[in-house]
């Protein structure tokens, strides 16, 4: 295991975050094969793996970017997970060739139970779709309309929508639970590399300030307590981005992906919070208003820390896998 980028990825990385500080949008994603580089090129996608999804998520973090990337790779995570059946396949491939977009029925809070859409689902996100997979008694079936009604979220940065996919339907041969499963665990794995991207923007933003700021006739960063303060993030940052690129490169190669993703998850959800907590704190006033970006992050972080598990349930499901016992 390797778990420094490669210079395809550094190439990966700053290709994505050149499209992101000229406001990119969805399609500009899609043009340059972001939204399938997980999926298996026989499939019709990039043939790469979770780690260079894994890079694109980190950039996405650093600017809280408004697209769907994260239902994305729940969706095509269940499709590649269901691809021995045709409907499926087909649709992996227009998916993954931009055509269409797609959309997993699952509440953004799902970890470790099994979900089932009889009924109104609420709280999905990037619902915004062409299609939706929908769970039902543990097969996964192909929706071609639903009812989406959007909700008010904390953050307004990822839209989530309560959806009605109860209309007729595909069902796609295989287990539908093993996909949604694998889906969840390709989510939150990926959501691990988004939190540090969002830990690393408050990070070098909070340094930035307080680099420039005066008070007391001195710099703040030139404050003990404030290094301090700095340091801990930093540390837990350095901590956090190894965790995530581990549950990024367990998603590619198969070997311990339940175990790399909980501990990812169980610590990278915490440290975005604290991260963007720290961020409001120490630009002080200007860190309280709309006009700084910094409550779009502190949202972010602590929507995505409900996301696809909270920590204490990644620690309750990494506990057995290690044999922990309380």
């Amino acid at each position: 295991m390797n778990l420094l980028h490669t210079d395809v990825e550094d190439d990966l990385r700053a290709s994505v975050a050149g499209l992101l500080t000229r406001g990119a949008s969805w399609s500009d994603l899609v043009e340059i094969g972001a939204n399938s580089l997980h999926v298996p090129e026989e499939l019709g996608g990039q043939g790469a793996g979770y780690r260079e999804t894994a890079v694109v998520a980190e950039e996405l973090g650093r600017t809280v970017a408004t697209v769907p990337f994260l239902g994305n790779v729940l969706a095509t995570a269940a499709l590649t997970h269901l691809s021995d059946d045709a409907t499926a396949r087909e649709t992996l491939g227009r998916v993954a060739g931009g055509e269409i977009t797609a959309c997993l029925v699952v509440p953004l809070s799902s970890w470790g139970k099994q979900v089932s859409a009889d009924s109104v689902v609420r709280s999905v996100a990037d619902a915004d779709a062409d299609v939706f997979l929908v769970p039902r008694s543990g097969v996964l079936h192909l929706v071609s309309s639903a009812s989406v009604v959007p909700v008010t979220s904390l953050d307004e940065t990822r839209p989530v929508s309560d959806v009605d996919a109860s209309g007729a339907s595909v069902a796609l041969a295989g287990s539908g639970d093993d996909a949604v499963r694998a889906a969840l665990l390709a989510g939150a794995g990926i959501l691990a590399s988004e939190q540090v991207g969002i830990a690393q923007w408050c990070l070098d933003t909070t340094v930035a300030y307080l680099k420039e700021r005066h008070q007391f006739g001195r710099v703040l960063g030139s404050f003990q307590a404030l290094k301090h303060r700095l340091a801990d993030v930093w540390q837990d940052l350095v901590l956090a981005r190894a965790a995530a690129r581990n549950a990024a490169d367990a998603l590619t190669t198969g070997v311990d992906v339940e175990i790399a993703v909980s501990v990812a998850q169980s610590l990278c959800a915490s440290v975005a919070v604290h991260a963007a907590e720290e961020c409001v704190q120490l630009h002080g006033g200007i860190g309280m208003t709309w006009e700084h970006p910094a409550h779009r992050y502190l949202k972010r972080a602590k929507a995505d820390e409900i996301a696809l598990g909270t920590p204490a349930q990644h620690r309750a499901t990494l506990g057995p896998l290690v044999n922990l016992t309380v």
